[in-house]
């Protein structure tokens, strides 16, 4: 696998914006995400240059974007790292109850999937992580939708497990995300 699996920077905001363009054409984006692609087109730049800024490696430390590049210089895939503590605001339905990370936009384009860049991605955020002190994490998560198999088969692969936590998915249809959780070892 040739591609380099590193942190965004704050001056790839096009990049940003594009990639989640991309994804939010993926024919799983309406269980995967949470927003329609529609909405996320209609966003001004500066939203864009705001979001990469604050998930860029220098952007302060509670949430960061990791990218999947290939030699050419496409983006391939993207994961991002959110860092909860208790006494933030609510997400997904309840506060945080210890200091975890939340991994949120999921994406790898069609045509690496099953090359082990998610994999390669997951092990970056995970271990970026696991090296934060201040605060130290307990676990990392993230919320599957009941819908997604595919990716709920990939994060049991990785080690997550079922929490048994399960919230309703946004749109009031009836279904649920799942949260699935990955403890520290040692």
């Amino acid at each position: 696998m040739d591609y380099v699996m590193r942190a965004a920077r704050a001056d790839e905001w096009t990049q940003v914006r594009q990639l989640r363009l991309d994804a939010l054409k993926d024919p799983a984006a309406p269980v995967a995400f949470l927003e329609s692609y529609e909405e996320a087109v209609a966003k001004p730049d500066a939203f864009w240059q705001e979001r990469a800024a604050a998930a860029a490696e220098d952007g302060g430390g509670r949430v960061r974007q990791f990218v999947a590049e290939s030699p050419e210089g496409v983006w391939v895939g993207s994961v991002t790292v959110l860092v909860e503590s208790p006494e933030d605001d609510v997400r997904f339905g309840e506060a945080a109850a210890v200091d975890q990370a939340h991994l949120v936009g999921v994406f790898v384009r069609p045509e690496v999937r099953g090359t082990g860049v998610t994999d390669a991605l997951f092990r970056e955020a995970v271990a970026w992580a696991w090296s934060l002190s201040s605060p130290r994490l307990e676990r990392v998560r993230l919320y599957v939708h009941e819908k997604n198999p595919r990716a709920a088969a990939f994060y049991r692969r990785f080690g997550f497990v079922p929490s048994g936590q399960r919230i309703p998915a946004p749109g009031d249809r009836g279904e649920l995300e799942l949260e699935y959780v990955l403890g520290r070892e040692g």
